[in-house]
């Protein structure tokens, strides 16, 4: 591209130099010829007044008396009727001389030769200086075009690295302008698509670790179930019910993974509807029942009863899912699953006897990456992602003890069956 600018740029200006120079030297060189000629024109007709002059008057003629009207390498001859030729001067040789003739009213004649040494001489010069003025504009114009192609290829090459950076998995944009408009726009382009791509890379990280963290405890909760199956094989009623909680565990499963998928594409999705409350809870403490033995700890309901919510029940599960585990892992004691009614809504307080939340953290505990003991720190935060995509909401509601409240929408259902 660099030598592609640079010749381009050099072939219109050495167009530009022979259309100006050429003509330009041809007018000054017939300028200076006839200038020549005109000076010598001019001194015959000096001479031959100065001659006129003589002869009026009477007086001889000789080159004596009009060598100071010549120049110096001019001849010149003047031949009047009657007399001798009177000529000043040193003839100049060869045929490229100027000449002028000139005659009187007497019939003097009056001839002027003057070589075109000098003449040419100064058309050398003219030419000489129309070469360097030449040379100097080429050089100029090889100059102009260096810096004007390294100008415009260095742009070029640093979107170039962009391109490749974003390429290779790194869309950190680069902000750079450099001043020219075509050139500034491809830039502010490629910065548009590095945070684009930023965002998406952002994103699929986002859904690989949440989809991690979600899938965890219903797949800790199938295989807990797959191994009681296993102790009690010899029990058929017990296989049979421990199955049936199995397959609801892979419901659960397809379900978390189709509402991860969902909250992806859209993250205020209207899924929405009226359900039991408790059907939820049951479910959930059925879930837990392995594992709450396994650490020798209980879960208590309290509350309302028979309360139908407004939400998704898959991820109304979810979040108390991953609240009960939070219990598990950073709590101690009874944990209690409490139901009461706010005004308009319902919540679902989990709570257990545990030291609670560090008072530095407080509801940063729902911030990702933010964790008080050794874990993801993504839970919580993918839990309130979810309750607030359901339209609800995930508060801490005390540091000591520990009570984080889920807050639902209360089915309008629920309240005419109570009026009634």
């Amino acid at each position: 591209m660099k030598r592609r600018m640079i010749n381009s740029l050099l072939g219109v200006v050495l167009v530009v130099v022979v259309v100006f120079c050429v003509p330009l030297a041809l007018v000054e060189k017939r300028t200076i010829v006839n200038s020549a000629q005109d000076r010598v024109e001019a001194t015959a007709a000096r001479v031959l007044a100065l001659v006129e002059d003589r002869l009026a008057a009477g007086e001889p003629v000789s080159g004596d008396k009009f060598a100071n009207q010549v120049t110096d390498g001019s001849y010149v001859e003047v031949d009047i009727p009657g007399q001798a030729v009177v000529s000043t001067g040193t003839r100049p040789a060869g045929d490229h001389v100027l000449k002028a003739v000139d005659q009187g009213a007497s019939g003097e004649t009056v001839i002027v030769e003057q070589s075109r040494a000098d003449v040419d001489h100064e058309i050398a010069n003219m030419l000489l200086l129309l070469g360097v003025v030449a040379l100097l504009a080429v050089q100029a114009a090889v100059a102009l075009a260096v810096w004007q192609a390294k100008r415009l290829a260095r742009p070029l090459t640093d979107l170039a690295e962009t391109a490749e950076r974003l390429g290779s998995g790194d869309p950190r944009p680069r902000d750079r302008r450099y001043g020219v408009p075509e050139l500034d726009r491809v830039a502010e382009v490629l910065d548009l698509s590095a945070e684009r791509i930023a965002r998406m890379l952002t994103a699929e990280r986002r859904l690989a670790a949440d989809a991690s963290h979600q899938l965890r405890t219903p797949l800790t909760a199938l295989s807990m179930r797959l191994e009681e199956i296993t102790a009690v094989a010899e029990d058929p009623e017990t296989v049979k019910e421990e199955a049936t909680i199995a397959l609801q565990q892979v419901e659960r499963l397809t379900d978390v993974v189709q509402r991860l998928l969902t909250n992806q594409r859209d993250p205020r999705s209207p899924a929405a509807v009226s359900f039991d409350l408790d059907e939820v809870i049951k479910q959930q403490v059925e879930e837990w029942a392995p594992s709450l033995r396994g650490t020798g700890r209980l879960l208590e309901v309290d509350g309302l009863r028979g309360v139908a919510a407004v939400g998704t029940p898959g991820t109304v599960a979810q979040v108390l899912a991953t609240l009960i585990e939070n219990s598990l892992m950073h709590g101690a004691g009874m944990i209690t699953l409490r139901v009461r009614p706010s005004g308009t809504t319902i919540v679902v307080e989990v709570q257990d006897e545990g030291p609670g939340v560090p008072p530095e953290l407080g509801n940063r505990v729902f911030e990702r990456a933010v964790s008080g003991r050794n874990s993801t720190g993504i839970g919580l935060a993918v839990a309130r992602d979810l309750a607030e995509a359901d339209g609800g909401r995930l508060e801490l509601l005390s540091l000591r003890p520990p009570v984080f409240a889920l807050f639902l929408g209360r089915s309008h259902k629920d309240d005419d069956q109570r009026a009634g």
